[in-house]
């Protein structure tokens, strides 16, 4: 044997053996330690997605609600409006229809005394009053209705006691409007 070799030392062998033992154990430790680590980071992860997924639902059906509460809000204001507008536009046309009942007073004193002459003017006024929702009631010799005339006049019955009132003469005509009295009528009463 030649001397160029060193005896071989066990120990030194060991010792380096048991260090790099150590060394792929800390390494070992380290990668299933930040395996573990990166496991439990994904489950909290996941967990705070599904939080952050939760919430977001939360909130869209929060807005979901404020959106059906306005568009409810908003409909019911329409309606309102609406039918403000038209309640309005019935006033107004009341006041129009009773601002009028002068004129067709005359038109009908000028018929009783000129009936050719005044007819077809009365007639198209009556009409064209007719078609926004003016009516005259016709209460001639109909029991007489204290909530569509006034009775100015009373005469006496003819015969038949324990008949109601009822109404013998129209001194001034009444009109309904769309439905309403307009204005009652001024009556002479029997009975």
């Amino acid at each position: 044997m030649s001397d160029d070799f060193a005896p071989f030392d066990e120990s030194e062998l060991l010792a380096d053996l048991t260090s790099e033992i150590s060394r792929v154990r800390r390494l070992e430790d380290d990668v299933l330690g930040t395996e573990a680590a990166d496991a439990a980071g994904v489950e909290e992860a996941g967990e705070a997605v599904e939080h952050d997924v939760e919430a977001l639902l939360a909130e869209r059906d929060s807005f979901k609600d404020i959106a059906l509460r306005l568009q409810a809000d908003f409909d019911n204001y329409r309606r309102r409006v609406a039918t403000q507008h038209v309640d309005e536009v019935q006033r107004a046309t009341g006041r129009m229809a009773e601002a009028l009942l002068p004129v067709l007073d005359a038109c009908e004193a000028a018929f009783g005394q000129h009936p050719a002459e005044i007819e077809p003017l009365f007639n198209l006024l009556l009409g064209v009053m007719g078609k926004l929702g003016l009516e005259g009631m016709n209460l001639f010799e109909q029991p007489f209705d204290p909530n569509l005339a006034e009775a100015v006049m009373h005469e006496p019955a003819e015969g038949e006691p324990g008949v109601g009132p009822v109404v013998s003469e129209v001194l001034r005509s009444g009109y309904t409007w769309q439905g309403k009295v307009l204005r009652p009528a001024m009556v002479k009463v029997r009975g």
